[in-house]
C-alpha cells in the first residue's frame, strides 16, 4: 500500500537566497536515490521558509521494484575443459550467482557462445531504502557557506534544531551531529512556538498553516503579492515592480505583514536609483511611485508578523531609513565636490584582474576597441563622445556612493557627469554601457554606450579567454556566459554589421602587452579560437529555443563573423526548410557533399571546363547554375536571403536530373575530376547560406 513521505529539516533563519538552491539540492539528492532504487513515487513538492526545508513525496510504493537481468560469464571455451568439465572460471562464475553449473544457460553473443543466467534482483523495503536516501539528502545539500556549532562535527546553513522524516505513521530514521529525527515539527516562532505533533505527511501543510507559517513558497509568494499591491494601494500609489525583492522577502518571512512608511520629501531630489538602492539592499523596503512612475516619499515594509502597534513598528522602520538616506546623501553631496574626471587617475591603483592589469589599462583597452568598432561600422561620427565615455566610464568606481552601493556604477557615473557639466550624450553613454545588466534588462539606446558596452565585454571575454580561466561547468565567477549574450543581443538590437573575428583579433592585439609571456598547454587552442568558439555555442543556445537545432547547425557550419547576416540567414532558411521539395534539394546537397568530401581531395583545384561535359544534364545544370550563381550574389549583396535560397531550390530539378542521368565518378579521369569540380562550386554556392549537409532530411519533411 502506497503511503506520502515527509522530510522536513528545522534551522535557525536561513539566508533567503540559499532557500531555493537547498531545496533543489535536497529534492535531487532524495529523488535520485530512490530512482537507483527503482522505487516507484508519486508527485514531489517541496516547502521552504527561513526556519525550514522540506519535500514531500506521495504514493511512495512498499517496496523498489524486482529487475531480471542476464548477467555474461566466461566464455564456453575457458568454462569447460577437453573433456567437457567445468573450469575453475565455470565453478567461480556459478558461485557468485549461488547456482549450480547445470543451471547456467547459454548465450551466443558475437564473440562466441557464453555462460549466461538470468538474475532475479528484488527490490528493497521503502523504510530502508528511504532511510539511506533522506540521509544522503541532508547531508547531500551545498550551501554556498556553511557553519558549525557546538561540538557537533558537521556544518549546515545554519544550527539544526529539529528533522521530521515520516513514511506514512512511521518516523523513519535519520540523524543530522545531534539531532535524530521525529514527527515534531514547529510553527511560526512568536504566533506559534509550541511543538506541532505530526500524524502523518499528509497533515503537514494544513497544520503549519493553522501554526501562522505558510511553507509553500509560491503560496506565500502570491500571499505577500496581494498584501504589498493592497498597501501600496491604500496610498494612492503604484508598487515599483522588483521580482528580485519579492523573492528574497518571500525567503525573509514565514508569515508576510506589510506596514506603509514615509521618508522626508526632500530626499526626493537624489537619484531615483540612490533611494530605491537605499530602501533594497540595507532594509528590503518595497518603493512606490505615482501613476507617472515618479518615486512617493512612501515605502512599505514586510514584517514576519502581524503589527500589534503600527506606529511604534513604523517608527523604527523609518528611524533606520533616516539614517539610511542621511548617509546617501552624505556620499551623494561629497562625492560632486570633485568631478568624475579628476577621479580617473585613481583607476591605476583598482585592480581590474591581477593578470590583466587595472581599470586604468582596462579603460584604454576598451577606448580604443569601442572607437574601432564605431569605424568598421560607419559611426565614426560618435568618435569624440565615445572617447570622452569610456574615459569617464569606470570613474564612479572610486566613489563613496559606489563603494557604498556597487549596485549603482553607472548609475552614478551617469549623475556624476551630469553635475560635472559633461554632455549629456556622454553621460546617457556611461550609464548605457552597463547594460543589459540581467537577462530581462534594458538594452543601450545609444550609439556611444552601445559600442563602449560591446568593447569592454569583448576586452573581458578575451582576456579571461587569454589567461585561460573560462567557464567551467556552471562556474563561471567573470560572468562571460552573460556577456557573451549581451554583445549579440545588442549588436541584433543595434543592427551593425562588422566582423566578429576581427574584432576579436582587435581586442587581442590591445591585450598583448598582458598575454604576450603566457605559456599554453601543447594542443590548447588560442584564445581567438576558444572566444570565437564560445560565441559560437552561445548562439547555438539562444536560436536553438526558437528554431530547429539541424537548421541552426547549418547555418552556423557555414560562419556567423558578421552576426546580423547569421540571423538572416537563419530566418531565410527557417522558413524554407519545412517545404516537402526541400527535402529531395537537401537530400541532393548531402550526395554532392559526400562526393567531394570522398573526391576532393584527389582532384587538384581549378575552374569547371564547361567544354569537357559530355552529356546534356550536366551541360544543362551548369547553365541552371551559372544563371543562380549571378542572381545569388545580388540577392546576397542585398541581405535578401530568401531570394539567395529562392534560386538555388530553384536548381532542384536540374540537380536531380544529374544525379540521375549521369556518372560522376566516370572512368575518364579527366572528366571525372571536372564534374568533381563542378559539385565543387555548386557546394560553394549553397554553403553561402549554409551547410545543407547538416539538414536532416527526414525532418525536413
Amino acid at each position: 500500500m502506497a503511503r506520502d513521505l515527509l522530510l522536513e529539516v528545522g534551522a535557525e533563519e536561513i539566508p533567503a537566497s540559499f532557500i531555493v538552491p537547498a531545496l533543489d539540492d535536497l529534492k535531487r539528492v532524495l529523488t535520485d536515490k530512490m530512482g537507483e532504487a527503482r522505487l516507484k513515487h508519486g508527485e514531489v513538492r517541496t516547502f521552504g521558509t527561513p526556519r525550514r526545508l522540506a519535500v514531500w513525496v506521495k504514493d511512495v510504493a512498499d517496496a523498489g521494484e524486482d529487475v531480471t537481468s542476464d548477467k555474461l560469464g566466461p566464455s564456453v571455451k575457458a568454462a569447460f575443459d577437453k573433456e567437457g568439465k567445468p573450469t575453475v572460471a565455470a565453478t567461480k562464475f556459478a558461485e557468485s550467482l549461488k547456482l549450480p553449473v547445470s543451471e547456467l544457460g547459454r548465450t551466443q553473443t558475437a564473440k562466441g557462445e557464453y555462460l549466461s543466467a538470468k538474475v532475479q534482483e528484488k527490490g528493497r523495503p521503502a523504510a530502508e531504502i528511504l532511510a539511506e536516501a533522506m540521509h544522503a539528502a541532508v547531508h547531500g545539500i551545498n550551501f554556498r557557506k556553511s557553519m558549525r556549532w557546538g561540538d557537533v562535527d558537521m556544518a549546515f546553513a545554519r544550527p539544526v534544531q529539529w528533522l521530521v522524516a515520516l513514511l506514512g505513521s512511521d518516523v523513519l530514521p535519520v540523524v543530522f551531529g545531534d539531532v535524530k529525527s521525529g514527527r515534531i515539527t514547529h510553527g511560526h516562532r512568536f504566533l506559534a512556538p509550541g511543538a506541532i505533533e505530526l500524524a502523518r505527511p499528509a497533515d503537514y501543510e494544513a497544520a503549519l498553516e493553522k501554526a501562522h507559517v505558510v511553507p509553500d513558497i509560491a503560496k506565500r509568494r502570491a500571499m505577500l503579492l496581494e498584501k504589498v499591491g493592497a498597501a501600496a494601494k491604500s496610498t494612492g500609489g503604484q508598487l515599483l515592480q522588483d521580482e528580485s525583492l519579492v523573492d528574497q522577502v518571500t525567503n525573509l518571512v514565514e508569515l508576510p505583514s506589510p506596514v506603509v512608511g514615509s521618508f522626508d520629501e526632500k530626499h526626493l531630489d537624489l537619484p531615483p536609483e540612490v533611494l530605491v538602492q537605499e530602501m533594497k539592499s540595507h532594509q528590503r523596503y518595497f518603493s512606490l511611485t505615482d501613476a507617472k512612475g515618479k518615486l512617493l516619499p512612501k515605502f512599505i515594509a514586510v514584517s514576519n508578523t502581524p503589527v500589534r502597534d503600527e506606529t511604534l513598528s513604523l517608527r523604527g522602520y523609518e528611524r533606520v531609513l533616516r539614517s539610511r538616506l542621511a548617509d546617501g546623501r552624505f556620499f551623494f553631496d561629497e562625492d560632486r565636490k570633485t568631478p568624475l574626471v579628476e577621479r580617473v587617475p585613481k583607476l591605476a591603483r583598482v585592480v581590474w584582474q591581477g593578470q590583466l592589469g587595472s581599470y586604468a589599462e582596462k579603460v584604454d583597452r576598451f577606448r580604443a576597441l569601442a572607437v574601432f568598432l564605431a569605424e568598421r561600422t560607419g559611426k565614426a561620427e560618435h568618435r569624440s563622445t565615445i572617447e570622452q565615455a569610456a574615459t569617464l566610464a569606470k570613474a564612479d568606481l572610486v566613489t563613496g556612493m559606489v563603494g557604498e552601493f556597487p549596485e549603482l556604477q553607472g548609475v552614478m557615473g551617469r549623475e556624476y557627469a551630469r553635475a560635472a557639466g559633461e554632455p549629456e550624450a556622454v553621460a546617457v553613454a556611461i550609464f548605457e554601457h552597463y547594460l543589459p545588466r540581467n537577462a530581462s534588462d534594458a538594452l543601450p539606446t545609444q550609439d556611444p554606450g552601445a559600442f563602449i558596452g560591446l568593447a569592454d565585454r569583448l576586452d573581458t571575454l578575451c582576456g579571461i579567454f587569454a589567461i585561460g580561466k573560462g567557464p567551467t561547468g556552471a562556474a563561471d565567477p567573470f560572468g562571460l556566459r552573460r556577456a557573451c549574450l549581451a554583445v549579440i543581443n545588442i549588436v541584433f538590437e543595434r543592427g551593425y554589421r562588422f566582423s566578429l573575428s576581427a574584432a576579436v583579433d582587435e581586442a587581442l592585439k590591445l591585450l598583448e602587452p598582458k598575454i604576450a609571456n603566457l605559456k599554453r598547454k601543447p594542443g590548447e587552442a588560442s584564445p581567438r579560437e576558444q572566444v570565437l568558439e564560445f560565441f559560437r555555442g552561445r548562439l547555438k543556445a539562444l536560436w536553438s529555443e526558437g528554431y530547429r537545432t539541424d537548421v541552426v547547425e547549418a547555418v552556423l557550419s557555414v560562419g556567423f563573423d558578421d552576426l546580423v547576416a547569421a540571423r538572416k540567414r537563419l530566418e531565410a532558411l527557417s522558413t524554407i526548410v519545412g517545404r516537402a521539395d526541400f527535402t529531395p534539394l537537401a537530400v541532393a546537397f548531402k550526395r554532392v557533399v559526400n562526393i567531394v568530401e570522398k573526391q576532393g581531395k584527389d582532384v587538384a583545384k581549378g575552374q569547371t571546363n564547361p567544354e569537357k561535359f559530355r552529356d546534356d544534364p550536366e551541360r544543362n545544370l551548369h547553365t541552371a547554375f551559372t544563371q543562380a550563381r549571378g542572381k545569388v550574389t545580388e540577392y546576397l549583396k542585398a541581405d535578401d536571403f530568401s531570394g539567395a535560397l529562392k534560386e538555388i531550390t530553384g536548381l532542384k530539378p536540374a540537380v536531380d536530373t544529374f544525379f540521375d542521368k549521369v556518372t560522376v565518378m566516370a572512368d575518364d579521369k579527366e572528366l571525372r575530376e571536372n564534374r568533381v569540380r563542378f559539385l565543387v562550386e555548386i557546394g560553394a554556392l549553397f554553403n553561402q547560406v549554409a551547410d545543407f549537409s547538416k539538414i536532416q532530411a527526414e525532418a525536413a519533411s
